[in-house]
C-alpha cells in the first residue's frame, strides 16, 4: 500500500480524500494556489505544495507543476478528485512515465471515454443504447445549423470532453444555433483545452440517471446500482439520490449491465460512472462515461457502506475488489444538496465573498454528512467553483431521508455571502419532489419565473406567527430587567400584538405560560414552546412533538426568518405601531433602466458594442465569465451607447456599470 499519496485538487474533494487516507494511514499532499493558501485541505495535509497564481490555468491545471510537487514531495501515487486534471489523459499518461501511479483508470481509457464522440461510438460497439445525433466532429455553427436540421430540434450542442454542465447549449430552434455552438465551443476551450463540438438529440423532459461501476486490475467489474440526478440547473446537479424511484427491478439489472458491459469494452479500472438518460417510457440512452469520482459518490456510499475513494487507493495499488456482485447490498435511502454560494433570488448568479459566519447543520440523529472545504473566515473567489459544501442525509426510507434533510438545511447557518440553502429546501418542500415525479426539467418547471421566497400560508404561517410570538415573549422578558417593576400596571400574563409578515397583517392574542405560550389566532388556540434566547442564530419550535427549525436574523427594526423554504421578514408591533405603520410611505428604488450593469462578480470577456452604436432589443452587448461559466448579457430596449466604463479582461463586481446608453 502507499506511504504518501499527493491531492492533485483543492476544496471540499481535497479534504473528503485526506480523511480516507488518514484512516488508511497514509500520509497526504495537497497543492493550493494563492487563493488556497489558507484553505482546510491547506490545514488538514500533512504536507502541501504553493503552484502559483490562483486562476487555473496557472495552478491546479498547469501538470508540470503537479509533477514537480510529486517529485518534490516523494508521493507514490496521486489521487485527482473531479474536475481539473482528473480526466486528463496526458496528465495521467506524464505521471506513468514518471513512474508515479495516477489514482484512476489508465490515460487510454481517459481518452476514450473522455472524448463524447469515441465513446459514443465504442458504447454503440458494446451494446449499449445510445442517443440519435451525430457521431462526429462539427467544424462550425453552419453545419451546425444543418445538422440539426437533419436530426430534428430540439439538439444539444456538446462539447467532446465536456462535463459538469460546461460546453454545453440546448437549440430548440435554428436562431439559437449561433450563440449556442460559440459558448459551448468557447466554455470548452476555456475550461478542458479541447473545443471540438458534437450535435445529438436533445431527449425532453428525461431523468438523469446514472450507475455506479468499479473494475480492478484483475478483470473484475461490478456495479453499485443507481443514482438519481434529475433535479439540476443549466445542466448542473443540484440534489442527487440513491436509489431512484424511476427504476424497476428489470431496468435496474439492464442499466447496470450494460454499464459494465461498456466498462469491459474499454478495460476500465477504478471507480467510475456511466451516465444515461431515461425517458417517460422507461427506455434508457447511454449520456457519457465519467472516468473519475464523482461530485455526487457520497449517496452510494451512504446507501452500500463503502468507502469509494478507499476503493480507488486499493484498485490503484494492484489489490482485487473485496466484494463481487452478488455481495453488493444497498440499504435506505441517501439524498444529497449542493450548497452554492449563489443568488437564488437574481436567477442564480454567483457571488463571492468571505463567510463572516458558519454554523454547520444541527440533527436530530446523527445521520448528516458534510463533505465541506471552507469553514468560518473562508472565502469564495472567481476562480473556481462555487460549491460551499455537500449535504447529504440517511434515512430509512426516502421520506426519512428528505425530512433530515431540510433539518439540516433550516439549521445551516451561513451568513457574510449568498447562498442557495433557502432553494435547495424549498425543492424538498414540492410535493411533486415528495411523489418523486421529476425530470431534468423540474426547476424550470416549478420556478418558471425564477425562485422567489414566498410567504408562508396555512400551517406554515401558523409555525411562523408561533416563532414571531416567542420572538416577542423574549423581547419583553429582556425589556423588563430595565424597567421598574412597579412602573409596570399591565398584565404582564398576557399581551395583544400584530405580527408583520411581509406585507400580511396577523393581530394575536398572546397567553404566556411558564414554560409555553398559547397564541389565539381566527378563534383557535396553539399551544407551543421553543428554545431561543436573544442573539441565536436558530429558533426551535416545539409543536405536538414535533420540532421545526427557524434561522432568526435580527434587523435595525425586524427579524428575517427562514424555514423550509420559505424566507420572509417578521415586524412585531403594538396595535398603535400597527395603526400607525400603514402610513410608511413605500421605498422607491433608483432607475437603472439606462445602464448595463454586471449581474455577477466575474470576468469581462468581451463587449460586442462600441461608443455612439445604436442596439435593439435581444442585441449582445457583452459576455462575463463567473466560475467557469459564460453569460451574455443582452440589450433589454432599444438605445445609443453613451459611455463604456469598463474594459475587456477587467474583473467586474456585482452591480457594476459596463455600459451607459443615452
Amino acid at each position: 500500500m502507499f506511504k504518501k499519496i499527493l491531492i492533485a485538487n483543492r476544496g471540499e474533494i481535497a479534504c473528503r480524500i485526506i480523511k480516507t487516507a488518514k484512516r488508511m494511514g497514509i500520509s497526504t499532499v495537497v497543492v493550493y494556489s494563492d487563493a488556497d493558501r489558507n484553505s482546510l485541505a491547506v490545514e488538514d495535509a500533512d504536507e502541501s505544495v504553493y503552484l502559483g497564481p490562483s486562476p487555473a490555468i496557472e495552478s491546479y491545471l498547469d501538470a508540470n507543476k503537479i509533477l514537480e510537487a510529486v517529485k518534490e514531495t516523494g508521493a507514490e501515487a496521486v489521487h485527482p478528485g473531479y474536475g481539473f486534471l482528473s480526466e486528463n489523459s496526458s496528465f495521467s499518461s506524464m505521471l506513468r512515465k514518471a513512474g508515479i501511479i495516477f489514482i484512476g483508470p489508465p490515460p487510454e481509457v481517459i481518452s476514450v471515454m473522455g472524448d463524447k464522440i469515441e465513446s459514443k461510438k465504442l458504447a454503440n460497439k458494446a451494446g449499449v443504447s445510445t442517443v440519435p445525433g451525430y457521431v462526429g466532429v462539427v467544424e462550425n455553427h453552419t453545419i451546425a445549423t444543418e445538422i440539426a436540421a437533419t436530426i430534428g430540434y430540439p439538439v444539444m450542442i456538446k462539447a467532446s470532453s465536456g462535463g459538469g454542465g460546461k460546453g454545453m447549449r440546448i437549440a430548440y430552434e435554428e436562431s439559437q444555433i449561433v450563440d449556442g455552438f460559440r459558448l459551448a465551443q468557447s466554455e470548452a476551450k476555456t475550461s478542458f483545452g479541447d473545443d471540438r463540438i458534437f450535435i445529438e438529440k436533445y431527449i425532453e423532459s428525461p431523468r438523469h440517471i446514472e450507475i455506479q461501476i468499479l473494475a480492478d486490475t484483475h478483470g473484475n467489474v461490478i456495479h453499485l446500482g443507481e443514482r438519481e440526478c434529475s433535479i439540476q440547473r443549466r445542466h448542473q446537479k443540484v440534489i442527487e439520490e440513491a436509489p431512484s424511484l424511476a427504476l424497476d427491478t428489470e431496468t435496474r439489472e439492464k442499466m447496470g449491465s450494460q454499464a459494465c458491459s461498456l466498462a469491459r469494452a474499454v478495460g476500465y479500472q477504478s471507480a467510475g460512472t456511466v451516465e444515461f438518460i431515461l425517458d417517460s417510457n422507461n427506455n434508457f440512452y447511454f449520456l457519457e462515461m465519467n472516468t473519475r469520482l464523482q461530485v455526487e459518490h457520497a449517496v452510494t456510499e451512504m446507501v452500500t457502506g463503502l468507502d469509494l475513494v478507499e476503493l480507488m487507493i486499493e484498485i490503484s495499488a494492484g489489490k482485487p475488489l473485496p466484494l463481487c456482485q452478488k455481495d453488493v447490498r444497498t440499504d435506505g435511502w441517501a439524498i444529497e444538496a449542493r450548497v452554492y454560494a449563489e443568488d437564488p433570488e437574481r436567477n442564480f448568479l454567483p457571488v463571492t465573498g468571505r463567510l463572516s459566519t458558519y454554523r454547520s447543520p444541527k440533527s436530530k440523529i446523527n445521520e448528516v454528512r458534510i463533505d465541506t472545504g471552507v469553514r468560518e473566515g473562508s472565502d469564495i473567489s472567481i476562480y473556481y467553483d462555487p460549491m460551499i459544501a455537500k449535504l447529504i442525509t440517511h434515512g430509512d426510507n426516502r421520506t426519512k431521508a428528505i425530512n433530515l434533510m431540510q433539518d439540516a438545511l433550516d439549521s445551516y447557518y451561513i451568513r457574510g455571502i449568498g447562498q442557495n440553502t433557502t432553494f435547495l429546501s424549498s425543492i424538498l418542500s414540492k410535493s411533486r419532489f415528495a411523489e418523486g415525479r421529476i425530470t431534468t426539467d423540474f426547476i424550470s418547471d416549478e420556478y418558471p419565473d425564477g425562485y422567489l421566497p414566498h410567504n408562508p400560508e396555512g400551517d406554515e404561517k401558523i409555525k411562523f406567527l408561533a416563532a414571531a410570538a416567542w420572538i416577542s415573549k423574549k423581547l419583553n422578558e429582556r425589556d423588563k430587567q430595565f424597567i421598574n417593576p412597579k412602573l409596570i400596571t399591565q398584565n404582564t400574563d398576557s399581551d395583544r400584538i400584530v405580527v408583520l409578515l411581509g406585507a400580511d397583517f396577523n393581530e394575536l392574542d398572546i397567553m404566556y405560560n411558564p414554560e409555553s405560550i398559547t397564541i389565539k389566532l381566527n378563534k383557535k388556540d396553539y399551544c407551543f414552546s421553543a428554545d431561543w434566547e436573544i442573539g441565536q442564530p436558530l429558533l426551535v419550535l416545539n409543536v405536538n412533538e414535533e420540532s421545526f427549525i427557524f434561522q432568526t436574523d435580527r434587523m435595525l427594526s425586524s427579524f428575517t426568518l427562514t424555514h423550509s423554504g420559505i424566507k420572509t421578514d417578521v415586524r412585531i408591533l403594538s396595535l398603535r405601531e400597527a395603526n400607525l405603520y400603514k402610513y410608511m410611505p413605500e421605498k422607491v428604488l433608483l432607475d437603472y433602466s439606462k445602464y448595463l450593469l454586471s449581474p455577477m462578480p466575474g470576468l469581462l470577456v468581451s463587449i460586442a458594442v462600441n461608443v455612439g452604436d445604436e442596439v435593439g432589443v435581444g442585441e449582445e452587448l457583452a459576455v462575463v465569465e463567473a466560475m467557469k461559466m459564460e453569460n451574455i448579457l443582452y440589450a433589454e430596449t432599444d438605445g445609443v451607447v453613451k459611455y463604456i466604463s469598463v474594459k475587456t479582461g477587467d474583473n467586474l463586481a456585482v452591480d457594476q456599470i459596463i455600459i451607459e446608453f443615452e
